[in-house]
């Protein structure tokens, strides 16, 4: 848990990356971590994802990790392509125990109360809130905070730039995952400057 609290906090924002070309990921990574984003969530979405993360892992300064993790064998085949953390969109108890194994830096993601309970009772209490505006926004993460002091969210799904401040604001909220930090046709200068309004957001 202690480590992937440090991963959460290294920066108020984990870019959530759908890529599928690992020549082209390592100039999107290289911007976002030179805009100030070093923490980079490559999800299992696409064919190559794998290859992706392997890229980018040699980065300088990068800390990747694979998100929509779903199962056993997507944990140990991220590890092995050098993810540091392991996100997935929910939470199971062979994944967690699997990851637990494996001492994997692991963010599950929560809808609900009994999830984080779940979680709890695995020995977890940072999670991925998710997806985070559809599940209710903020007024649903504040609802499932009280009861449960000492967890800790990244909320995740429909963030905005717009709307991430007020989801930092919340004591209960370390990070949040951002998918609008690289979209089609963006060019290496144009990451870069949207990694640095990111990074911005705690100051």
């Amino acid at each position: 848990m202690d480590a992937i609290e440090t991963i959460m906090r290294t920066a108020p924002v984990i870019p959530v990356l759908v890529l599928d070309d690992p020549d082209k990921a390592v100039g999107i990574g290289a911007a976002l971590v030179k805009g100030g984003l070093p923490v980079l969530e490559v999800t299992l979405r696409t064919p190559r994802a794998l290859d992706v993360m392997k890229a980018m892992a040699g980065i300088d300064g990068a800390i990747v990790g694979a998100g929509t993790v779903l199962d056993e064998r997507q944990l140990d085949q991220a590890l092995d392509a050098g993810a540091r953390f392991i996100v997935s969109p929910g939470l199971t108890s062979r994944l967690a125990k699997a990851a637990i194994a494996r001492r994997a830096s692991f963010l599950p993601g929560i809808a609900n109360a009994s999830d984080i309970m779940r979680g709890l009772d695995l020995g977890l209490n940072r999670f991925k809130f998710f997806p985070a505006e559809a599940n209710g926004g903020l007024k649903a993460l504040r609802a499932l905070a009280g009861p449960f002091g000492d967890v800790r969210f990244c909320p995740t799904g429909g963030i905005t730039l717009e709307s991430a401040p007020e989801w930092l604001a919340e004591p209960a909220v370390l990070c949040v995952g951002g998918s609008w930090l690289v979209k089609p046709g963006m060019d290496a200068a144009a990451i870069e400057a949207a990694a640095r309004k990111a990074a911005r957001l705690k100051d």
